[in-house]
């Protein structure tokens, strides 16, 4: 079984976990940047859930009722056959459907992610060795400068006046190639002299 990255909007989207526990709590950590609705349900709750913003809690075990309106599902029980039913339920309904440390029971699986701002980046071995996945995600985070989140919110803002300046999409292409390089290089988003300079040279070359 291959996994396709796909890239999913979840802002706005509703999404059950069904568990309070530890494994619980990574799965929302890893979710609640993305800006999905989030909806908790388990007897017992840590804490640190009850305490994330925008996390609604029903402190109920897992019912058939809960999936109605969901777009997604984690089955994050201690109970391997409850998570189980929950896998069956949800194919039957076209959800979508992660359940913890069972891969086969799962229509999604969760990367191992490195996000930086706008920048993420997820990382799979499709189950063959999460330590070996976890082990990429560290030396990608170590070769990141500190500040690319800057960059990235840097390069956003210039975009549109780079589109109306340079129509000829190669050499737009490769100015914006040239600008991240020279942000990689210092570390940093370029100031309005050093990003004029750039743009000047580009306008002579033109000539």
């Amino acid at each position: 079984m291959s996994y396709f990255p796909f890239f999913v909007d979840l802002s706005g989207k509703e999404g059950l976990v069904a568990g309070g526990g530890t494994v619980a709590l990574r799965k929302i950590e890893k979710l609640v940047p993305y800006g999905p609705r989030l909806t908790v349900a388990a007897a017992e709750v840590r804490e640190e859930i009850l305490q994330t913003e925008g996390v609604t809690v029903l402190r109920e075990p897992f019912q058939e009722y809960m999936l109605e309106g969901k777009y997604f599902v984690i089955a994050a029980t201690d109970d391997r056959e409850m998570n189980h039913r929950i896998s069956r339920l949800c194919r039957e309904r076209g959800l979508l459907v992660n359940v913890v440390d069972d891969r086969q029971a799962c229509s999604f699986i969760f990367p191992s992610l490195v996000k930086r701002g706008k920048l993420s980046v997820g990382i799979s071995t499709e189950g063959a060795s999460p330590a070996g996945a976890v082990h990429v995600r560290k030396l990608l985070e170590e070769s990141l400068p500190e500040n690319f989140d800057q960059i990235l919110e840097f390069l956003e803002a210039r975009r549109p006046e780079i589109k109306s300046a340079i129509g000829e999409e190669r050499r737009r292409s490769a100015l914006f190639s040239r600008l991240f390089e020279t942000c990689l290089e210092k570390g940093r988003g370029l100031t309005e002299e050093e990003f004029g300079q750039i743009m000047r040279k580009e306008s002579e070359n033109r000539l």
